[in-house]
């Protein structure tokens, strides 16, 4: 198993249907467990996908229409009622604060996790040695973010450089630490023996119209999960409710370099078999690797080019 996946628990839009729940997606980084607006019937869907609350340290929510946040009460009780005893970090557009408390407190529980609220515009949110996550404002009919994660750069050693100056076991990692080693009558430095690791990059992006935010926030991402709630067809009510069509989120996709496209949040008009369409109209625009994404399905984040 990838310790880099994205676990999708919904794909369905404003309401479930009988092949899709509602908005729910699991980010694992590492140790991290980032779980992005959580839609009605997350907690049974992360049961039926293995996922368990004690892996989540960051709820991510892009803003409170219900398909992408009723879910949350539930999950902050599960929290508690497993006795989670980390620091769960909670996004939400900062215009929002008042409907998150809302939902924090809509049911009565012992709430024993610590949970930090992160009341998020455009920026910088968090910056530490996993990843930095950042946001920005999307273009959708009540405020709303996307969200965008960035591992730091860093540097791949290169093997047979090492054993041509002699340099292995724990003086690599001295030489990774300070940056120079001393060797064969020399200072080497870490520059010799590398060269440049880009780090991989996230970026989540619900509901929208086309706007600059959006190309910024997927901009080189190694894997972008963006809605594509309608089809062509239907881009006139796309526009009038704030949302993309599958082409709309290909062409973000193909403009910002993306490697891997995620189309998800699909509108319940929509019957199951038209998944196709969506690949296809998709693929017309973007040229890269495309899935179309389905409840419970499991996707890694494409691994260092």
């Amino acid at each position: 198993m990838s310790d880099r996946e994205l676990v999708v628990l919904g794909t369905a839009s404003q309401t479930p249907t009988r092949s899709r729940n509602q908005n729910g997606y699991l980010l694992r980084w590492d140790s991290e467990g980032l779980l992005f607006d959580p839609g009605e019937g997350t907690q049974r869907q992360m049961l039926s996908a293995g996922v368990r609350a004690s892996g989540i340290t960051w709820i991510c929510l892009t803003h409170f229409h219900g398909d992408h946040c009723l879910g949350l009460p539930g999950v902050l009780q599960r929290l508690s009622l497993d006795r989670i005893p980390h620091v769960v970090n909670v996004c939400y557009p900062a215009e929002s604060g008042a409907t998150f408390r809302r939902l924090r407190h809509a049911a009565l529980f012992h709430e024993v996790t610590p949970l930090r609220e992160r009341p998020v515009g455009d920026g910088t949110i968090a910056e530490a040695p996993p990843f930095r996550l950042e946001a920005r404002r999307l273009s959708h009919s009540v405020p709303a973010v996307g969200y965008r994660l960035a591992e730091p750069d860093g540097r791949r050693m290169l093997p047979a450089r090492l054993a041509s100056l002699g340099i292995t076991g724990p003086d690599i990692g001295r030489l990774q630490q300070q940056g120079w080693l001393p060797a064969q009558g020399r200072r080497i430095t870490l520059e010799e023996v590398s060269e440049p690791r880009r780090g991989q990059r996230f970026a989540f992006i619900m509901d929208t119209r086309l706007c600059d935010a959006a190309f910024a926030l997927a901009e080189g991402a190694d894997m972008l999960v963006c809605e594509s709630t309608f089809l062509q067809d239907d881009a006139p009510l796309a526009a009038e409710y704030g949302h993309l069509t599958a082409a709309g989120a290909a062409r973000i996709a193909a403009e910002s370099q993306v490697r891997l496209l995620v189309l998800t949040h699909f509108s319940q008009r929509y019957a199951g078999s038209d998944s196709q369409r969506f690949a296809d109209q998709a693929a017309a625009v973007f040229s890269g690797q495309l899935i179309v994404a389905h409840d419970l399905s499991r996707i890694p984040v494409p691994h260092r080019q």
